[in-house]
């Protein structure tokens, strides 16, 4: 399985640093040369490595985390997106209902990718929070996943898993995703909930 985040500020960063953590390779790639990320890359570790947008969508899971309307730049880059997981921590705050034509922020990612597996998950932590040690007191720091395919969800949890956090799955998209999505200048009830589960 190979990985890619799209978007290398903040969240994008912190994604890589889990990955990092587990000695994981994971491409990272935005809209600037790969050479311009090289040094944030290093600093985060070695199994971070830098590539072109076009190498990058070359991998089988994909995070997207670019500014929210960014992402129809990103999906243009092939025609079709079939079996590829692309795994959506964007936020869409601000974003107004009408633009979103009433849908959650994710059936529109969804609708953008064609033909890939979209999970919503790893975008209801601040970015700080998302890139320290999900190990937190003997228990793991949850990550919240919502899809309509409830086999993609499956395979983001056991990747979660890996990272080092504890997946919960909320459900579909429009009923469990809509409490980890913005909707016009109101968060979900779950955005920033910073929990930690136990076994």
């Amino acid at each position: 399985m190979s990985y890619s985040i799209i978007g290398f500020g903040a969240v994008g960063q912190a994604l890589a640093r889990a990955f990092a953590r587990k000695n994981i390779d994971v491409s990272v790639a935005s809209r600037r040369p790969p050479e311009t990320l090289m040094q944030r890359a290093r600093a985060i570790g070695p199994t971070v490595i830098p590539r072109t947008l076009q190498d990058a969508i070359a991998s089988d899971t994909i995070f997207l985390a670019v500014p929210f309307w960014e992402h129809r730049e990103v999906a243009k880059q092939i025609a079709t997106w079939r079996g590829k997981t692309i795994i959506d921590a964007t936020n869409a705050f601000g974003v107004s209902v009408e633009d979103l034509e009433g849908q959650p922020s994710s059936a529109v990612v969804a609708k953008a990718f064609t033909g890939a597996r979209l999970v919503k998950g790893f975008n209801h932590l601040p970015a700080g929070v998302l890139a320290a040690d999900p190990s937190v007191n003997g228990g793991s720091r949850v990550v919240f996943l919502s899809s309509d395919d409830e086999n993609a969800v499956t395979l983001v949890a056991v990747m979660a898993e890996q990272l080092g956090f504890a997946p919960i799955a909320l459900g579909p998209l429009k009923e469990g995703g809509s409490l980890v999505q913005a909707r016009g200048n109101t968060w979900g009830k779950l955005i920033f909930k910073d929990l930690v589960k136990f076994n």
